[in-house]
């Protein structure tokens, strides 16, 4: 037997000793009571050690970053009103939902877009509200809180449609969008400025719209106010200018147009003629879809329809305001501006 082997069969014989061994405690030496102590104790039967068990990974989908493409262009229309129709009746006081249903007609997502109170009677509307992510084509609902007033009346409050940078959004060839309801016991209570019903002189007979004294009255001291911040005399108001302005006002209602052009061909020009007035200047501009203010804010925005009503020439003035429920528009509004 090698040397190797040998060191080998002693180490095996040692490790068996160590294991048989059997120490009384009451008879052992110090050294084997050292030994005892720094023996390992056998591992419990049917102990299982404890095993990590592996977490999984979690995998997060990518958000997929939506942008504009260069030079999109905005456009939307309004496809109805998903709750509370026009002249819905309310209680004073009551709180309501109204939604408005959209399609994004343009070439730019709305990301980041917002619905404003931009007119009106407010009815506790937030300032702002939020529109959410609108690819190109698709539709979306926005909704409102809004809470009818404490008095009996008609009220309207109009909206705009906002884009990221704060821009309206055309809605169609509109600036806003309302909401307008009656508060009381019925739909005949009278509106601001004592509506009455009527019929326009053109292709109307059969058309049923409303007048409002009041809205026609604001435009014009809204005209005039605007002039007076430019240093410009008032307009006065002048009868047959009104009844141009109404009769066109009334036919754009019945036969659900924005024209300056009439049913019947006539133009701005040939409709004050046939009212009786006769003067050196006579000018017309219109507007669909929204109260005075709406319409002065569209009005001073737009370069041709700002001069007309600041022209030094123009020293006379007649509106006229149609509102038909079931009309695209709802309100329509004509101003005819002359000079005797």
């Amino acid at each position: 037997m090698n040397k190797k082997a040998t060191l080998l069969l002693l180490l095996a014989s040692l490790l068996t000793a160590c294991i048989s061994i059997k120490v009384d405690s009451a008879t052992a030496t110090p050294a084997q009571q050292n030994f005892v102590t720094a023996t390992l104790q056998p591992t419990k039967s049917g102990f299982v050690p404890l095993t990590a068990t592996p977490t999984p990974a979690v995998t997060v989908a990518p958000t997929l970053a939506i942008t504009a493409p260069p030079n999109c262009k905005d456009s939307a229309i309004l496809l109805r009103d998903v709750t509370i129709q026009d002249n819905t009746l309310m209680k004073t006081g009551e709180t309501f939902i109204k939604t408005w249903e959209f399609q994004n007609t343009g070439t730019c997502p709305w990301i980041d877009y917002t619905l404003k109170f931009s007119a009106g009677d407010q009815m506790n509307a937030d300032l702002s509200t939020p529109v959410p992510a609108t690819l190109t084509n698709e539709k979306v609902q926005v909704s409102v809180e809004l809470t009818a007033p404490p008095a009996n009346g008609t009220y309207t409050g109009f909206f705009t449609l906002n884009n990221s940078a704060g821009e309206v959004v055309l809605i169609g060839i509109e600036k806003t969008f309302w909401v307008k309801i009656i508060v009381g016991s019925s739909g005949s209570v009278p509106t601001p400025g004592a509506t009455q019903t009527g019929s326009g002189s053109v292709n109307s007979a059969n058309c049923s719209y409303s007048q409002d004294a009041g809205y026609v009255n604001q435009i014009a001291s809204l005209i005039n106010a605007e002039r007076a911040n430019a240093g410009l005399s008032a307009l006065t108001v002048n009868p047959l200018l009104a009844s141009a302005a109404q009769s066109h006002a009334a036919d754009m209602a019945c036969n659900n147009r924005i024209s300056h052009t009439g049913s019947d061909g006539s133009s701005a020009y040939t409709r004050i003629l046939a009212s009786g007035y006769s003067g050196s200047h006579a000018e017309e501009i219109i507007y669909g879809g929204g109260g005075p203010q709406a319409a002065m804010s569209w009005w001073m925005s737009d370069q041709t329809h700002r001069e007309a009503i600041l022209n030094q020439n123009a020293q006379e003035l007649g509106v006229g305001y149609a509102y038909l429920s079931n009309g695209s528009y709802g309100d329509y509004i004509v101003v005819d501006f002359g000079s005797p």
